[in-house]
């Protein structure tokens, strides 16, 4: 069934996209983060601690302020449905353990002891965000009453005028979707310059394989991994086929900030090597 389908209006089967996307975007970002910590600590203490610290800024400049503008702006009009009153307030409840979560993070000294409890906000920030996908989204979207168009601007309005949040990283992205640039990024077939052609050997750096990421998470797991990746460190990104796409687009969102080297080019998966320069 389609999202059209779902909604009362085209107004709200956009609207209902845009929010599906804005949270495909904040858990892979969230996603890319954890891997890197869980990938550092066992090899670089040091880069470890930097992860550590940009996942807690990361979730106090993008995650908390999201789930606020969640409740100020979505959540009174589904709770003010009966069916979906205990459902709000379940959330609700989540919301405060994910803040939760982020504080013990934020708490925590060492970054060897914190990967337990970033994972734990991982899996509870996807359940929490399928629960909404699924649940309470659609159930605003096909309820005439309700305007979802209207709903999803006031939370935008609320996190673009938090001065939490100005500047957060999602914010460089099309409210439609990471997605919307890769039907013009095919058409160049380059890299935008960030490309390296050499073989290298293989190194003891985080890798993170997408392989078996969901494509909706893919490229903005991506990204919250290399977001997590410090200066003078490296990341090896494993993909099961040659991601010039997704090289274009890292190249448009942080030109000349990685340098880029294949490691190992197929047939059955493609190694590259992101240096923070």
């Amino acid at each position: 069934m389609s999202e059209l389908t779902l909604a009362s209006n085209p107004e709200d089967a956009t609207a209902l996209q845009s929010a599906e996307a804005h949270h495909a975007r904040l858990a892979g970002e969230l996603a890319g983060r954890v891997k890197m910590l869980i990938t550092a600590v066992g090899h670089d203490p040091i880069a470890a601690g930097k992860i550590h610290a940009g996942l807690v800024a990361f979730c106090d400049r993008s995650l908390l302020p999201h789930a606020a503008a969640e409740e100020a702006a979505l959540y009174p009009a589904a709770h003010r449905m009966r069916e979906a009153r205990l459902l709000i307030e379940s959330l609700i409840g989540e919301h405060r353990c994910l803040t939760t979560l982020v504080d013990v993070l934020r708490a925590t000294p060492a970054p060897a002891d914190a990967v337990a409890d970033a994972r734990a906000l991982q899996v509870l920030f996807e359940e929490h965000m399928a629960k909404e996908n699924g649940l309470v989204l659609p159930l605003l979207a096909m309820t005439p009453e309700v305007r979802l168009a209207e709903l999803v601007a006031d939370m935008h309005h609320r996190l673009a005028n938090d001065s939490s949040v100005k500047g957060a990283s999602e914010a460089q992205y099309n409210e439609a979707g990471h997605d919307v640039y890769e039907g013009q990024i095919e058409e160049t077939g380059g890299c935008g310059g960030a490309c390296g052609c050499g073989e290298a050997e293989e190194t003891d750096e985080p890798e993170l394989d997408v392989r078996d990421v969901p494509h909706a998470l893919r490229h903005a797991t991506v990204f919250g991994a290399l977001d997590a990746v410090p200066a003078g460190t490296a990341m090896v990104l494993i993909a099961h086929h040659d991601p010039l796409p997704l090289l274009a687009q890292i190249e448009q969102r942080t030109p000349g900030v990685f340098s880029v080297e294949y490691l190992e080019r197929g047939p059955e998966a493609w190694r590259l090597r992101f240096s923070h320069r």
